[in-house]
């Protein structure tokens, strides 16, 4: 199969034990220094921890770097990398002049564009501009400020042909497009070497390995993801992604960034550009905050997604856009099971959202009886319409006399503490949390620590993505592979130790 040369960005100034960069995988090609963030570091001393090939770059302000000074000092230090580095950065604003180019060979360059052109053509064009000068390689970044910016990149990828050509969009919005540039011909592809330093918006080598499957590039036909704000550190693309590539099926799972839905839903869903570069959608599953505006779009929906309005999945079928939900059977009958062991269930549903709507809908539908609970009494009073049930404010909660709750709000993510009073709990009433994060949540901390039941968020989403999975490919997800570990309290997916990026499903 073919392979991408991975890259790792070093942003923050290496430790004096550098355990990290030792422990790169053997697939890992490149190590790019941006000087302009770590200063000069010694290359001898960078090889002597890193066995692969180093790249030099001193990133201007200009091109979205932080070096500012002056172009005599920015020559010497390019000068200077040229005779201990791999390849030299050269930024096609300032540093194509005769006096570099006569000590930096074309063997030695990348040449750097960053641009704010999006039409593919405008690409083509700068690209014309760069490549008069001879280089190694050559390098486009773009800016994406939505989804579908994503796509002008690929698009000229796939006209240039070429594979000595990186181009890709910068920000969040523009990462599912940096994934795919290199089925599209790219020879390279950056990841963070420190993800505990990485900006948001860029993905680690880990996750580039882990999640996505890199630096193989298996074949693909067929592109899934999850659309929301924010979706970077969901768990849905390394276990779709480890599930793909278990049945060797020809897919890939990205992250869309979603700032409007309705530029989503026209450039992305509704049209048919990816369909015409071989990567058509199939299939979406939708967060946060777009369960409800989504709805508009479909043609097509579940019974359960009218009742609940709410849908938190998409898929084409027959050319046709189809809204479904997953809510209902991967959270509600977890809970349900165990709690309808003992008899009538009284159930509690902290949250309005379209989770908790679709949650509380089903609970309703199986016999159970359920209040709903909300910190806005607006959203709340329109879920009790349109659902039929009763609700009262989250200040005014307490969790006694109920035997199944479920938190379906993103409160205790982190550390701001449960959404409730944990010792008004009766001893045997079962939680549900939606939410997780890099360790227990405090309302998961809490009830185990009083010998309570409690299902977590980690727990929530491998059922949710298993009738995902289901849905979207027709064939049952395979068991969890290896190298996702799924054990302890913190549900740790991870194989090298690092821990879960914090989510929630509502």
């Amino acid at each position: 199969m073919e392979r991408v040369q991975l890259v790792a960005s070093l942003t923050a100034p290496p430790s004096s034990n550098p355990t990290e960069m030792e422990k790169l995988p053997e697939t890992v090609t490149w190590l790019q220094v941006r000087s302009d963030l770590v200063g000069d570091i010694s290359a001898e001393w960078l090889r002597s921890h890193f066995p692969g090939k180093l790249l030099y770059s001193l990133r201007s302000r200009d091109a979205g770097g932080e070096f500012e000074g002056p172009l005599s000092e920015r020559y010497k230090r390019l000068a200077s990398a040229s005779q201990h580095y791999d390849l030299v950065e050269l930024e096609a604003g300032s540093d194509l002049s005769q006096e570099l180019l006569s000590v930096i060979p074309p063997e030695q360059r990348m040449i750097f564009q960053r641009t704010t052109a999006a039409a593919a053509f405008q690409l083509q064009s700068r690209f014309e501009q760069i490549s008069a000068v001879p280089a190694r390689f050559y390098c486009i970044v773009t800016t994406a400020a939505k989804t579908s910016d994503g796509l002008q990149p690929l698009l000229f990828l796939k006209t240039l042909g070429r594979k000595d050509t990186i181009a890709f969009p910068d920000g969040i919005c523009g990462l599912w497009s940096r994934l795919l540039t290199p089925y599209f011909g790219a020879p390279f592809l950056f990841g963070q070497l420190n993800s505990a330093t990485s900006r948001s918006h860029e993905p680690s080598i880990r996750q580039l390995i882990g999640d996505y499957g890199f630096p193989v590039l298996r074949p693909l036909r067929k592109l899934y993801g999850i659309a929301g704000n924010p979706v970077f550190q969901s768990l849905s693309p390394r276990l779709h992604n480890a599930g793909y590539r278990a049945l060797d099926y020809p897919a890939l799972f990205v992250p869309f960034h979603v700032e409007c839905f309705d530029d989503f839903w026209r450039e992305m869903l509704d049209a048919s550009l990816l369909g015409s570069l071989g990567v058509p959608i199939h299939g979406v599953t939708i967060v946060s905050p777009y369960k409800e505006e989504a709805l508009i779009a479909a043609r097509a929906s579940s019974p359960m997604v009218r009742r609940a309005a709410s849908t938190n999945i998409f898929m084409r079928k027959n050319g046709i856009w189809e809204a479904d939900t997953t809510d209902p059977e991967s959270i509600a009958s977890t809970g349900w099971k165990l709690a309808s062991q003992n008899g009538p269930v009284k159930a509690a549903v902290i949250g309005c959202g379209g989770a908790g709507r679709a949650v509380a809908a089903a609970l309703k539908q199986a016999g159970a009886e359920v209040t709903l609970v909300n910190r806005s009494r607006e959203r709340a009073a329109r879920a009790s319409s349109l659902l039929g049930l009763p609700f009262v404010s989250l200040s005014e909660f307490q969790a006694e006399g109920f035997v199944l709750i479920i938190n379906a709000t993103p409160i205790g993510r982190q550390s701001d503490g449960p959404p409730f009073a944990i010792n008004s709990l009766i001893s045997d009433a079962i939680v549900v949390d939606l939410a997780y994060g890099t360790h227990p949540t405090p309302l998961v901390s809490g009830i185990l620590a009083r010998g309570g039941t409690v299902i977590d968020g980690h727990e929530v989403l491998l059922s949710q993505v298993r009738k995902q999975f289901r849905m979207m490919v027709g064939r049952e997800m395979p068991t969890v592979p290896p190298e996702i570990v799924f054990s302890g309290n913190s549900r740790n997916f991870f194989s090298d130790n690092t821990p879960a990026e914090s989510g929630t499903l509502t």
